[in-house]
């Protein structure tokens, strides 16, 4: 019996599903996170620095090679349990060690990645992460602990996954230039749900650096998105009142709006990125289950008050770039009326001009076919005289016989005119 056919992307598409899986991890130990990033083009970029990039670690720990078209990566080396994934605009590294420094996120617990080797990474740092991992005494040791790592005004700390885990952080960046997270593991809890939570709050740290991108870059449109604002206020208004012709306003008018869609193109991949990183932060947040400690704002809690702020206003600006950009069509259609309407008058003055000339026309064509007819009978009268004249020796005078043929002559002429006429119409 011949099997059936499957489509050539069947298992490329189904093991997709399973290519990133978590991490597992023991408590205690510690977790050295970094995520890179090209400053320009990130999408565009030679994904083959990064993976050459990723070999350069490895061969420093003797460590196997990933496939050469891979996206991710998971593997020992040394010491350390390493993972290694490409995405769209960025590239992360998850290291994770057995057991803990005694001082607390130590920065040489960093060294995972040595200096030589970051400074020529492909791209730019977007965010480092140290997660200390310990096991959970009781709650007066952890209040204890997160007193001493972390700065009380914005310290967010919750239990997650039904209490399995305590986890916190303040979100700013220490002197050694890392994110710190705290995770107090209760006991009991399973390698693969500590490794879940890890990843989680390297996601939801990651997600948050890149969604805050978008943020910067409003910062950097607001003073020419309100600029061009007011111009195209302005034009409007000039528009409103008459005080310029549309041959006046139509060049500014499409230089404003060349501008506004310029600024639309530039900007729609970086909304339309921060706002599925955001999705995804918040997404990563809620799966973790949280529950409030000791009355401590939660993760939700902090991401509400100093996250959501910085999204809605990349959302507003988004919609302001496109509400502008609408305007602007809209200017351009009622400029285009505007014209339409003056250029209809215009024709219609014109085509009156035409009658009017038309008219002058048809007046001075009878005026000129009245004068014809004269001068045609004078001619035609005189060479009709000269044919009769030898009836002048029967007694008869030449001004009797040119008045007896004027008459018939003219008419004659007038009628052969008249025809003429009506065949040329």
């Amino acid at each position: 019996m011949t099997p059936i056919d499957d489509h050539p992307l069947r298992y490329a598409l189904a093991n997709e599903l399973h290519a990133r899986p978590f991490p597992v991890a023991n408590s205690p130990c510690t977790v050295a996170f970094l995520a890179i990033k090209k400053s320009e083009v990130a999408v565009g970029r030679d994904r083959q620095e990064d993976m050459a990039h990723l070999v350069n670690l490895l061969d420093r720990h003797g460590a196997q090679h990933p496939q050469p078209a891979a996206t991710h990566f998971a593997g020992q080396i040394g010491r350390h349990w390493l993972k290694w994934e490409q995405h769209t605009e960025f590239v992360t590294y998850t290291a994770i060690t057995q057991n803990v420094s005694d001082r607390p996120f130590n920065p040489a617990d960093f060294e995972v990645f040595p200096q030589d080797w970051l400074a020529a990474s492909p791209g730019q740092r977007v965010t480092s992460a140290m997660i200390r991992v310990i096991d959970r005494a009781d709650d007066g040791t952890v209040k204890s602990a997160l007193a001493d790592w972390f700065e009380p005004e914005s310290l967010a700390v919750s239990r997650m996954l039904d209490n399995t885990a305590i986890c916190a952080s303040d979100f700013r960046i220490d002197p050694a230039g890392h994110m710190r997270f705290a995770l107090f593991i209760s006991k009991g809890t399973g390698q693969r749900r500590i490794g879940r939570i890890i990843q989680r709050m390297c996601e939801i740290e990651t997600y948050k650096a890149m969604s805050m991108l978008g943020f910067a870059r409003v910062k950097e449109l607001t003073p020419r998105i309100g600029e061009l604002d007011g111009k195209l206020t302005r034009l409007m208004r000039q528009m409103t009142d008459n005080s310029a012709h549309p041959d006046e306003l139509l060049p500014d008018l499409l230089h404003t709006s060349t501008q506004l869609e310029t600024l639309s193109a530039q900007c729609s991949f970086r909304f339309g990125a921060t706002g599925a990183y955001e999705a995804i932060v918040n997404q990563r947040i809620e799966v973790l289950r949280e529950e409030r400690f000791e009355g401590r704002q939660s993760f939700a809690d902090f991401m509400m008050r100093r996250y959501d702020p910085a999204m809605r206003t990349v959302k507003s600006t988004e919609r302001r770039l496109q509400a502008l950009s609408d305007r602007a069509i809209r200017a351009g259609e009622l400029l285009r009326t505007r014209v339409d309407v003056e250029r209809s008058a215009q024709n219609q003055a014109l085509l009156e001009s035409m009658d009017r000339r038309a008219d002058l026309a048809l007046r001075l064509q009878h005026t000129v076919e009245g004068l014809s007819v004269v001068a045609i009978s004078y001619y035609a009268v005189s060479l009709a005289s000269y044919l009769l004249y030898p009836l002048t020796k029967a007694g008869i005078s030449k001004g009797m016989l040119t008045a007896a043929v004027t008459v018939p002559v003219v008419l004659a002429v007038w009628v052969a005119v008249r025809r003429i006429r009506k065949r040329l119409e």
